[in-house]
């Protein structure tokens, strides 16, 4: 079937959108602050950082004793908002982008707490948008980190596959970082491209970059030439 690319714009000469990405991190080792700190050098985005509300924490004494007990608090009643620890205000707008990229550590093969009561709180105002996942762990796989991912972003279109760098191989986060910006096709996705089949239920007025009327109110694009075209909207769509 033919390409066509419709670059659509709220008015016209305008040829590309700005979709903007958000990375929200926790860090205690600052493994993951290190994998954000190379994912900022290769992609565009605000980042924000989840503090605890309550400071001086040691997580790591009696074998994680403190992080085990804010996991388990959440596991035994997730739908209360009392179970999730304090965290300092976050001062964001989530309206204003596209794409939310988490970086999260493992504890007891959960989200780590902080950032769960972030996502407990927000989450809903992630549906729609695309979401990444980066998990850094020690040594256990990541499924629960997604579970819980999906479970607080319930409308969250999830990328695909997430990104596990374990604690070892923090050092080596550019080249991971670099092919799953591939694998999940974020070029695309941030510059409004998406798919388009033939059938979709939409009405599009079309015009030549030349700013020619080419179609008004057309509900069909297949009489359409491949090429460039501009139309009312305010995202990019390739057919096949």
């Amino acid at each position: 079937m033919k390409r066509i690319i419709f670059i659509l714009a709220m008015i016209i000469g305008c040829l590309t959108i700005n979709a903007k990405t958000l990375i929200v991190y926790y860090s205690y080792t600052n493994n993951v602050e290190k994998i954000v700190n190379e994912l900022s050098r290769q992609i565009e985005a605000e980042v924000v950082e989840i503090e605890p509300a309550e400071k001086g924490l040691d997580y790591a004494a009696n074998n994680y004793a403190i992080g085990s007990a804010q996991i388990g608090a959440i596991k035994n009643n997730p739908d209360n908002s009392s179970s999730y620890p304090a965290i300092d205000p976050v001062n964001v707008n989530l309206d204003e982008y596209d794409t939310i990229i988490i970086a999260a550590p493992l504890w007891w093969s959960q989200m780590a707490a902080p950032l769960q009561t972030y996502l407990f709180h927000h989450g809903k105002e992630m549906a729609g948008k695309n979401i990444g996942l980066i998990v850094s762990s020690a040594s256990s796989g990541i499924s629960g980190v997604e579970a819980d991912a999906k479970r607080l972003i319930p409308g969250g279109h999830f990328l695909s596959p997430s990104l596990w760098i374990r604690s070892s191989q923090t050092s080596n986060a550019s080249s991971m970082l670099e092919s799953w910006l591939k694998d999940i096709d974020y070029e695309r996705i941030t510059t409004g491209i998406e798919d388009i089949g033939k059938d979709v239920a939409a009405c599009f007025t079309v015009y030549s970059l030349s700013g020619r009327q080419l179609m008004y109110k057309s509900k069909s694009i297949d009489s359409l030439q491949a090429g460039i075209y501009i139309i009312n909207g305010n995202k990019t769509y390739i057919s096949r």
